[in-house]
């Protein structure tokens, strides 16, 4: 153990990304602790029923944001991070241009979707009248982050991406005031609707004025210099059709990702009811828990990957992957022990009803760990240029998984939908993993017999 404990220690591609990790973990940390914290209070103030509604909402604003968008982050970091290893300042900067207004426009579909279908949500999913209101207003979000993805990829590759904790930090603290306020003085759900509504409009502006920064102080100015920046640098010089060939193919396997495993509470609502999206919005809270140590390894890990894999560097690639797999483990072995043994407490602090979600959160532990120890499983898929995989494997998994909770979840409530959100992870990440780690076997092959 202590030989692979000094392993790590020495390597230094691991430790850039542990150190970049750290910063946003610090920052992501109290974030998260915050992020609980007005949880529990929201929770308490409006009542399980209320609680249910309002996740409902703010899922099916993030669910429709998400079936639209293009991930321009993930092709920001896979072609904008090829070029800058090339120093090709000016395709960076007109593949990003191209990027931002990519979303922009997408993000305006996404919300005038939203005001759209807000009273078929109202109707079908929240099942509580008059609500259709709720939607609109939330979605609001939607125009504030209209350059989120693109402004994320600018801060990946010019390893500013820890600026994204400080943001993050900002916005929690201030939906944290604001929903303290509510809860000792008498607030409803309007103030915690408006609450979080705030949260988002910071970090989106936020995290938008942070890229732009970058963009024009470490890409923008450079490109300047090899040559001046103009209507000049064409679709043909960047090859913006081959670009928005993989966010497109991305942006289906990720819509999928968000259908079969990140929009549960709205599943949960239409088998069920708000209560039981209550019930289920409590135990997926704490469960994120396991997040707050990997989302700063995703971040900062992608790029790391992306340019091993330019480099055809096969060796250090299995090692890095093996390296960040065991710190992840480790991470996940702690959490995991930590919610078995303390999670109806914590379960608790939101009510002594809440207590009644345990079964749920053990049953989403076991998928959750499993997911977030090989973490890098579609990124590393996505670096080789290998968009449509992920969506095969999620497509697989996520039409076995909601075939089953037509037949189970009625019965069996939300605890079922807990396990088979776990299922749909292990067998998801599972193949993605198998066939990743069988790419870099064949590039390895290819490069020994060019003599590479």
């Amino acid at each position: 153990m202590q030989k692979i404990i000094d392993q790590l220690k020495q390597d230094t591609l691991l430790g850039k990304v542990i150190r970049s990790s750290s910063v946003l973990f610090s920052a992501n940390s109290i974030s998260l602790a915050l992020s609980i914290l007005q949880s529990i209070l929201a929770a308490r103030l409006l009542g399980v029923h209320g609680f249910g509604l309002i996740g409902i909402v703010m899922g099916f604003a993030s669910t429709v944001n998400g079936f639209f968008s293009f991930r321009m982050s993930e092709m920001v970091v896979k072609f904008g991070g090829e070029y800058l290893e090339k120093k090709d300042f000016v395709k960076t900067y007109a593949l990003i241009k191209a990027a931002m207004w990519g979303e922009g426009l997408v993000s305006l579909i996404a919300f005038a979707f939203v005001v759209i279908t807000a009273s078929l949500a109202s109707k079908y999913i929240a099942k509580t009248p008059e609500t259709d209101w709720m939607f609109i207003v939330y979605a609001l979000g939607l125009l504030a982050n209209f350059n989120t993805e693109t402004s994320t990829g600018i801060l990946q590759i010019t390893d500013r991406i820890k600026l994204q904790g400080t943001i993050n930090l900002t916005q929690s603290i201030v939906t944290f005031l604001v929903i303290t306020w509510a809860f000792f003085f008498n607030g409803n759900l309007l103030i915690v609707l408006l609450a979080y509504l705030i949260g988002k409009v910071i970090s989106g502006v936020g995290i938008f004025i942070a890229a732009q920064i970058q963009l024009r102080q470490l890409i923008a100015s450079r490109a300047l210099n090899r040559g001046a920046i103009s209507n000049n640098t064409t679709e043909n010089d960047i090859n913006l059709r081959d670009k928005f060939k993989f966010a497109f193919s991305a942006n289906l396997s990720a819509t999928l990702i968000l259908i079969f495993r990140e929009s549960e509470i709205l599943w949960v609502g239409f088998f069920l009811n708000n209560q039981a999206a209550g019930y289920y919005k409590a135990a997926y809270a704490i469960i994120l828990l396991l997040a707050l140590p990997i989302h700063p390894l995703i971040l900062t890990s992608y790029p790391e990957l992306n340019r091993l894999i330019v480099q055809k560097a096969w060796h250090p690639l299995r090692d890095f992957l093996r390296k960040i797999t065991l710190v992840a483990f480790g991470y996940n072995l702690i959490l995991g022990l930590g919610m078995i043994l303390f999670g109806k407490w914590i379960l608790w602090l939101y009510g002594e009803q809440y207590i009644l979600a345990y079964p749920a959160l053990m049953a989403l532990l076991v998928g959750m760990v499993f997911n977030f120890t090989l973490f890098w499983n579609r990124p590393l898929l996505l670096s080789f240029n290998m968009p449509t995989y992920p969506l095969y494997a999620t497509l697989t998994a996520g039409l076995l998984k909601v075939g089953l909770a037509f037949l189970l979840v009625p019965h069996y409530g939300y605890v079922m939908a807990a396990a088979l959100l776990s299922f749909y992870y292990i067998i998801s990440v599972g193949l993605m993993v198998l066939r990743g780690l069988q790419e870099i076997k064949r590039q390895e092959n290819i490069s020994l017999e060019k003599g590479i």
